[in-house]
């Protein structure tokens, strides 16, 4: 059992009879009444994202995971497969088990949380950016703009990412996985 005081990014809880990752907390003290925590909770089954607030001292049933090393191996348009990297086992995955499946490109080495119970996997985390190359985007045109100007541009895996203007194909580019935003151009 854990209380309100262990909450964190990625803990695992049972809530309403189904197993949510907390994706995001904050904890409130008000001038008047008691504490509470504010969270954003995504259900691992169905990605589903619930808010829900819980008051301080509530007790939690978290479930015990372990983290483990896969893969990705390819998608089939049903699931995503993995490959563990130390036992070559694989696994499937349905995409609302993913976090952003647009931004993961075949060989990226990723983490899987699994149930220490039963074994099953819980979700996949990325790495905090990934390094994709712009297959297709408009030519930007100098002069159009003030300030801030972005262009709509396609990635190697088939996602959309909003880039800045001088952004060409062919270009290696730095995406922020957790909001799937452009981070920097990267330089070869």
């Amino acid at each position: 059992m854990a209380t309100t005081s262990d909450i964190r990014n990625g803990l695992c809880i049972r809530y309403n009879h189904d197993i949510y990752k907390i994706v995001e907390f904050l904890h409130v003290k008000p001038g008047k009444g008691p504490a509470f925590v504010r969270t954003k909770l995504k259900s691992v089954t169905n990605g589903k994202v619930i808010d829900n607030t819980f008051s301080a001292g509530h007790k939690l049933d978290d479930v015990r995971v372990e983290t483990h090393k896969f893969q990705f191996l390819y998608n089939d348009g049903e699931f995503y497969h993995f490959m563990n990297t130390e036992d070559y086992s694989q696994i499937q995955l349905v995409e609302a088990a993913l976090d952003n499946p647009g931004l993961m490109k075949e060989g990226e080495v990723v983490t899987v949380i699994i149930n220490s119970e039963d074994n099953a996997p819980l979700s996949v985390e990325m790495p905090a950016s990934v390094i994709l190359e712009v297959t297709a985007t408009e030519p930007g045109v100098k002069g159009n703009t003030a300030t801030n100007a972005t262009k709509p541009a396609t990635v190697e895996t088939g996602a959309t990412v909003n880039v800045p203007l001088f952004i060409n194909e062919g270009d290696k580019i730095k995406v922020e996985t957790e909001k799937g935003t452009y981070k920097e151009r990267v330089k070869e």
